[in-house]
């Protein structure tokens, strides 16, 4: 009987179990389900001022082209730089719940100063202080994609089973979804109102949008599960590292720590005594900085030695403190891969439109059909993108599973291999751009180079844009969305928020990169009355084909670069962790 009462014991506490995964399943899910549409009322009112936000200071503000082009410049540059802001904060201080609620808050003011300022903009002139004080609240309180996008995969105990980290690599996907489907609405049906309904109405649907989306991030408090804690400045504790490091540079380092010659406390719990962190195993890498740890030759393992006082974390660092500053430096070759793909990404709002400009723009013909801004097509990109992410989540990934031959991997491919792809598909894009500016430069060989002016088109179709920008869509979905991942991964639990604002810090870097790489090729090219590569006008001796080709040799040296960047990567590894952080890897 006793045998037969265990048994029915253990089958409770295994269906009680069960019953228990499933409501949090469930609540995990509604928690995303907030997050997502609340990223998705962000973006779309973010694209809704930004789209045509240079018309806006043209024609309301009375700015020069220039200068309007330099405002919004200027703008989107600062919006690239506050997304850290809010990752350090989030990671030292306010944790990632409430910096999103004081960004969010901050983002609705901004909202609302450009809708009062575009009201009173008819009648009084002096309201541009305003919209430009409203214009950067926006910039600020709309930096919070790494602190979202960590905040949402913090949800799922990846540690606790491939089915949980395979459910975090889904969010990553559908996260970024959002984002694009944000941008689709914000730049066509908002720039849409804007342009037939007004700017009070234009920038009044992304204030009610921003407003809407604080209420959905707060409806969903009772279904978010899990909180990072913030663990303190990471900055601080890297220089404690590097700092302790150069004061014990005359210590012997240890071949390894078996015999526990490295400094190490926290609890029997795997964690750390940074707050909500797990400790962190002692990897071989950047063996100068263990010097930090290593303890001093009077230290002993004794019961005396326990109850001591803890050194300062100026002169002797915990291995967790030394790994966390080594798995930064693991991730920065990996992010530097990132800079030359985003200034190959960035063509599609360059180079691209440039190309476009010359061929025909009209859909059914130039008497019946309607016009398509070159600009406009990169909502093939978009659409691309959503997509690319459902056809990746739903088909590639089971199919890579099967295979492989191997169930329990993450998402069927790794975030390393999954950016890889992303590069070489990318390279593949500007081929196709490249092999259509070829075709371009042959339709001017055969019938002139149009004349000058508005209306004065080459006799073929902008329409064969279309495959590049699908192509570099494909792109992102494996690039992008991988980044996002594998920074959030590969990042000390404490540090999650900075690591991921990586990504956008390399997209930013890329833009700079470009700009660098068109000034140098003009300054090479354009000698002895030669028009050089990018000519004003691409139609009279430019080749612009060239620079394509210099784009596709780039890229395919980058991902050279990122092969033997990755080869040698060495993966984070905790300490007594239910779930290896290295399973699914390979």
């Amino acid at each position: 009987m006793d045998g037969i009462e265990e048994s029915k014991g253990r089958q409770g506490d295994a269906e009680h179990g069960r019953t228990t995964s499933k409501i949090n399943d469930r609540r995990t899910s509604w928690g995303c389900v907030f997050l997502l549409v609340n990223n998705l009322f962000q973006y779309t009112a973010y694209f809704g001022v930004s789209t045509d936000l240079v018309n806006y200071l043209k024609v309301e503000l009375h700015d020069g082209s220039k200068a309007a082009a330099n405002s919004v410049t200027n703008w989107q540059g600062a919006g690239s730089i506050t997304p850290l802001v809010a990752a350090f904060l989030a990671d030292s201080f306010l944790g990632r719940f409430w910096t999103i609620t004081l960004f969010l808050l901050i983002s609705v003011a901004g909202y609302g100063v450009v809708t009062a300022s575009a009201w009173a903009s008819s009648s009084n002139s002096s309201s541009t202080a305003p919209f430009y004080a409203g214009l950067y609240l926006i910039a600020l309180g709309g930096a919070l994609q790494p602190v979202m996008s960590s905040f949402g995969a913090d949800q799922f105990d990846a540690s606790a089973s491939p089915s949980e980290r395979a459910r975090q690599s889904s969010f990553f996907n559908w996260f970024y979804l959002s984002v694009n489907a944000g941008s689709l609405v914000g730049g066509t049906l908002l720039v849409w109102v804007q342009a037939s309904h007004g700017w009070r109405l234009g920038y009044g649907i992304p204030a009610l949008l921003s407003a809407l989306a604080v209420a959905l991030f707060l409806a969903g408090a009772p279904a978010y599960r899990r909180h990072q804690p913030p663990g303190g400045s990471p900055l601080t504790r890297v220089a404690q590292v590097v700092v302790a490091a150069v004061r014990n540079w005359d210590a012997e380092v240890p071949q390894d720590d078996a015999a526990g010659k490295l400094y190490e406390c926290g609890g029997e719990d795997g964690m750390s005594v940074i707050q909500g962190s797990r400790r962190l195993a002692h990897t071989d890498q950047f063996r100068f900085l263990d010097k930090a740890a290593v303890k001093p030759s009077s230290s002993s393992s004794s019961s005396d030695n326990k109850a001591a006082a803890a050194p300062s974390p100026w002169r002797q660092c915990t291995v967790t403190q030394v790994e966390e500053l080594k798995c930064v430096l693991r991730l920065l070759p990996v992010w530097a891969c990132g800079i030359i793909f985003a200034a190959a990404y960035t063509q599609m709002t360059t180079t691209f439109i440039l190309q476009g400009d010359t061929l025909d723009p009209y859909l059914f013909g130039r008497r019946r059909g309607f016009r398509v801004p070159a600009a406009m097509l990169s909502v093939f990109d978009t659409l691309s993108v959503m997509l690319w992410v459902p056809l990746y989540d739903r088909a590639l990934v089971p199919l890579a599973r099967r295979l492989t031959r191997r169930s329990n991997t993450t998402a069927g491919f790794s975030p390393l291999v999954r950016m890889g792809v992303g590069y070489v598909i990318l390279t593949l894009a500007m081929l196709c751009a490249g092999a259509l500016e070829v075709a371009r430069r042959r339709v001017i060989s055969r019938h002139g180079a149009p004349g000058a002016g508005e209306g004065n088109y080459l006799p073929l179709s902008i329409f064969w844009q279309v495959p590049q920008y699908a192509v570099v869509g494909a792109a992102e979905v494996f690039t992008f969305i991988g980044q996002m991942e594998f920074f959030y991964d590969q990042a000390p639990d404490a540090m999650r928020s900075l690591c991921s604002g990586l990504s956008n810090a390399a997209f930013a870097m890329g833009n700079y990169a470009s700009s660098a790489l068109v000034a140098v090729v003009v300054r090479a090219t354009a000698r002895g009355g030669d028009p050089g590569w990018i000519p004003d006008d691409i139609n009279v001796g430019g080749h612009l084909d060239y620079f394509f080709w210099l784009m596709a040799m780039l890229c395919a040296g980058n991902f050279g670069a990122y092969l033997l960047v990755t080869r040698s990567y060495t993966y984070k590894k905790t300490v007594d962790c239910k779930f290896s952080d290295e399973s699914g890897r390979d």
